[in-house]
Formats: structure tokens, C-alpha cells, sequence
């Protein structure tokens, strides 16, 4: 019976079919603000993982075994890093080395100086805000993301890339968490894998803001919108539509913002777009 469990798990977590170590080889990226892919081994129990104590998502890929795929976080530092892992009653750490990626400046001039200096009672909401929104990039759920080659939520140019290192009216504020799509207003935004909506809000600096959890804290965040079309607890499929591009919030005019959370970093989601190169 345990052994059955244990392929019944190992068939759950499986990814859905690619070229043997296609998963491994796209999204293996160990830079502060990247991806590393680290191998578990071919063991029939289902291993755990946690990295600087938060979960891991892991998952079976062909050819591979079980791999981890841990987000690093903006503020990593170079050099060697190590995962926790648990299996079938052992434990162990594994390795892996953060490289080294420079992030260029953006400067942005913003006419609402509450925005970039808020008054004393916008802090009092965004401390309010800031506690929701980590509650739902720490969430972390069972189930394998139906795809971790992701789809653009619209089509359109980039018009400003992760991690860019952001300066508001001339005062350094905190790094671009996500990609940025110059699209018209009312544009659908769709999203990239199926998931659940785990959390609605109109936020000072985000506006209308959609999470979506795909699963084992893999999370996107949609922001900006200007109409949210979903509800709490939606089941979505692959390109179901979240809500509409808008201008709400911390913005110069419509785009479409989109950050992906792994493990609670914030990580690069051009990594998980195929064939697109920002």
C-alpha cells in the first residue's frame, strides 16, 4: 500500500511531457533574481524541500527524477547556497552556487508626490497592504503547476524588464519585482498556467491587484488593472482572463505588470516564458 501511495504521489507531481532535462535546462538561472534547478535523484519517495526555511516546490521531470526549483531572491548573495531536503525518513543538504547579474537603473518622474513620499496615514494602509500580500507569496499549496513554460498574459513589446533598479522623482526606492507590457487599456490579461485565485485587492502602490497561486508557492501577480474580473477562490484554467490593463495604482500610464514568486522571491518570469527573450 505504501509503495502504491508513493507512485500515486510520484504521478501527481509528474510535469506534463518534454524532452528529457528540457525543464531543468530552460529554467536553471542561480542569479539574485533567478532560478536554480537542483537535482534530487531518481528515489521512488517523494521528497521535501526548503530553502532559507520556506518550502520548495519540487517535482518529477522526465529523464531527471525528482528536481527542486528554487527562486533566489533580488538580495541573494553570490556564491554557494544550500537547500534543506527530506525523504523517506533521511535528511540532507544539497548544494548549489548563485552567480553574479548586474541590473541597470531606471529613473521615473511621477507627478502624485504621494507616491513616492506617502503620508502618514498612506503608511498606516500600505503596512496593512504589505501583511495581506506577503500572507499570499508564502502561501503554498499541494499540486503540480499544470505548465512551468509560461504564456505572456498579453501580447505585447516589454517596456521595462526585472529587476531594474528604480529611482522615483531622483530617490532609489525598491527594485522592478516584475515584467512590464506596454499594451493598450482594457487589453484581457491572461493567465500563463492554471491556478487559483488566492487574492483580490486595490492597493496603494500595486491598484487593482490579482494573485493567482499555480501551485507549491508558485505565484503570479497582476497589477495595475483596471477591472478585475474573478473572485476569490476562481479555479482558472491556462489563459483564463483575470482582468483588464489599466493605469491604477504607482503608475505613468496602462501597462500590464506581472511578478512571479517562487518560495517567496520574487523571480525574473521572463526565465519561464518560452522563446521569449526580453
Amino acid at each position: 500500500m505504501f509503495r502504491l501511495l508513493c507512485l500515486l504521489a510520484a504521478t501527481l507531481l509528474a510535469l506534463p511531457a518534454h524532452a528529457e532535462g528540457f525543464i531543468s535546462r530552460t529554467l536553471n538561472k542561480p542569479v539574485p533574481g533567478g532560478v536554480a534547478v537542483v537535482q534530487l535523484g531518481q528515489d521512488a519517495a517523494v521528497p521535501t524541500a526548503t530553502y532559507q526555511g520556506k518550502p520548495v516546490l519540487v517535482v518529477r521531470e522526465e529523464g531527471r527524477g525528482w528536481i527542486a526549483i528554487v527562486g533566489i531572491p533580488l538580495t541573494a548573495k553570490t556564491g554557494s547556497q544550500q537547500i534543506a531536503v527530506k525523504q523517506a525518513g533521511a535528511s540532507r543538504n544539497l548544494g548549489f552556487t548563485v552567480g553574479a547579474k548586474h541590473y541597470k537603473e531606471q529613473r521615473i518622474t511621477l507627478k502624485n508626490t504621494r507616491q513616492v513620499n506617502p503620508l502618514p496615514e498612506d503608511l498606516k494602509r500600505i503596512s496593512r497592504e504589505l501583511a495581506e500580500q506577503t500572507a499570499a507569496y508564502r502561501s503554498f499549496s499541494p499540486g503540480t503547476p499544470s505548465n512551468l513554460v509560461l504564456d505572456k498574459p498579453v501580447n505585447g513589446p516589454l517596456s521595462s524588464p526585472f529587476g531594474l533598479r528604480r529611482f522615483f522623482n531622483g530617490e532609489e526606492r525598491n527594485p522592478h519585482s516584475g515584467l512590464d507590457f506596454a499594451v493598450p487599456a482594457g487589453t484581457p490579461i491572461k493567465t500563463p498556467a492554471a491556478g487559483k485565485v488566492i487574492l483580490i485587492g486595490n492597493y496603494f502602490f500595486n491598484g487593482n491587484t490579482v494573485f493567482v497561486d499555480h501551485g507549491q508557492g508558485f505565484i503570479s501577480m497582476f497589477c495595475h488593472m483596471s477591472k478585475i474580473d474573478v473572485k476569490l477562490g476562481d479555479q482558472l484554467p491556462r489563459g483564463g482572463v483575470v482582468g483588464r490593463v489599466g493605469a491604477t495604482g504607482r503608475a505613468t500610464g496602462p501597462h500590464m505588470h506581472w511578478n512571479v514568486s517562487l518560495n517567496d522571491a520574487r523571480v525574473d518570469p521572463a526565465i519561464f516564458i518560452g522563446a521569449f527573450k526580453p
